[in-house]
């Protein structure tokens, strides 16, 4: 696979010039097969009579109806069918945390679904190690596919000159907040982490919820943690030089980060209970108007423009923390992918199927106010379409990308990555030294490092 630096610049570079061109959408594949049993050549009637019926188990993550790709996913699928009466999808809609939980024992048996989900990177490395995937270079080639997806974002998931997923998104994170609970607040978009923390005390002083976070899902605390270490760091590439043995988790940048974390936790920013708290739970409540402000990434835009907040909710990026960093550098999100199971009974049919939902899901996700943060390009007029302010917002700030760091599970070892999720996780529940902390994380990387 390509470095992690040069892969980083290629999805920073794909991020700024994020494209506006057409892709087309897939005529419909068979995808059928003929009963052989017959001693004679059959009609062509005869045939279409003989289609095996065939299932094709289909594991997701957009359980949550409210969210666009929800709908998008069920039409693409009903699309299908309707063209190929003979395959039925058979969909498995988990939350993350619940579908990476489920996927690790499924690979464990070698009973992976037919189209599954994996994340990029450090994250899929174990399973394509374990021969559990399928190539897809062949089915990229088909119908155009390869061209739809914006350049350099396949190299995450590319393992010895193969491609083993296709992503759904190519994200960076921001700051969502609703304008009118600012307003009631008397609160200004803060330009400091200081600020934020601010903020945060007069948010709760005028009993307004601070921030929203599913915490249960511990990768989202993670993913915050990780844009206040990209500032304390002074830029990215903190956990490559652990890799490289030029810094430990006890450097100063990494302590500052869990020290500047804490100051948030201990200021009231998040949900009591928050780790009780799913993805879907917590984001639920930003987009009811319960929460003034949400971390997430650009993923997350299209179920806010469709909920009760829209046209309420701006957004910001993340700000210099003690007065370092670039807030020009984001936390960069290549997506969760579409994986194909090496062992699924009908490798050529699920192919085919998920070259038609590929080429298929950049058109749906724009009609449905979904294709914000995709992972290919797009054809049409975002405000023709009336994509709101708030995407337009997120959408300028693709353009302003400078470069920036990935999820830290998407960059270390399981194992270490793990260890990291629950100490960062534990944060929302007790303070800690963050010299602790920093010794929990070495300690993980000492023990599962290779």
């Amino acid at each position: 696979m390509v470095t992690k630096y040069k892969a980083l610049s290629v999805v920073a570079a794909s991020l700024m010039a994020i494209s506006l061109t057409a892709c087309g959408a897939g005529g419909s594949t068979s995808g059928s097969t003929t009963d052989t049993k017959a001693t004679a050549a059959p009609t062509a009637t005869a045939q279409a009579k003989k289609q095996e019926n065939i299932t094709i188990t289909f594991q997701n993550i957009y359980p949550d109806p409210t969210d666009p790709k929800n709908g998008m996913l069920k039409k693409i699928v009903n699309d299908y069918q309707t063209k190929n009466p003979n395959i039925k999808i058979e969909l498995d809609s988990l939350n993350t945390d619940q579908q990476k939980l489920k996927l690790k024992t499924q690979a464990a048996s070698k009973e992976v679904p037919d189209i599954t989900i994996v994340n990029p990177a450090a994250q899929m490395k174990p399973f394509v190690d374990a021969g559990l995937f399928a190539p897809l270079n062949d089915m990229v080639d088909q119908n155009g596919l390869k061209g739809t997806f914006q350049e350099g974002i396949l190299n995450w998931y590319t393992f010895n000159n193969n491609i083993y997923a296709l992503p759904d998104g190519n994200n960076i994170a921001v700051v969502y907040y609703n304008k009118d609970l600012f307003k009631q607040a008397g609160v200004e978009v803060p330009k400091t982490f200081e600020e934020m923390v601010t903020a945060v005390k007069t948010l709760k002083g005028k009993g307004i919820q601070p921030m929203a976070i599913g915490e249960k899902d511990s990768w989202t605390g993670s993913f915050l943690f990780m844009n206040v270490l990209l500032r304390t760091n002074g830029g990215p590439g903190f956990l490559q030089a652990v890799v490289d043995g030029k810094k430990t988790f006890a450097d100063p940048a990494f302590t500052e980060a869990v020290s500047s974390f804490q100051d948030l936790v201990q200021a009231g920013a998040f949900q009591e209970g928050a780790t009780s708290f799913d993805y879907n739970a917590g984001e639920n409540l930003f987009k009811t108007g319960k929460a003034a402000m949400y971390f997430m990434g650009s993923w997350a835009t299209g179920g806010i423009e469709t909920s009760s907040v829209n046209g309420k909710v701006g957004v910001f990026k993340f700000p210099t923390v003690n007065g370092k960093g670039n807030p020009d550098e984001f936390m960069l999100a290549p997506g969760s992918a579409f994986a194909v199971s090496a062992n699924s009974k009908h490798l050529k049919e699920t192919k085919d199927f998920l070259n038609y939902f590929m080429l298929n899901f950049p058109k749906e996700a724009f009609a449905v106010k979904g294709a914000v943060g995709i992972a290919q390009k797009v054809d049409g007029d975002f405000k023709a379409a009336g994509y709101s302010d708030m995407a337009m917002e997120v959408l300028g700030l693709f353009k302003q990308v400078k470069g920036g760091d990935l999820a830290f599970d998407n960059t270390m070892n399981p194992g270490t990555a793990q260890g990291h999720l629950t100490s960062i996780q534990n944060l929302f529940v007790q303070k800690k030294d963050p010299a602790e902390v920093g010794k929990e994380h070495q300690t993980a990387y000492e023990t599962n490092k290779k």
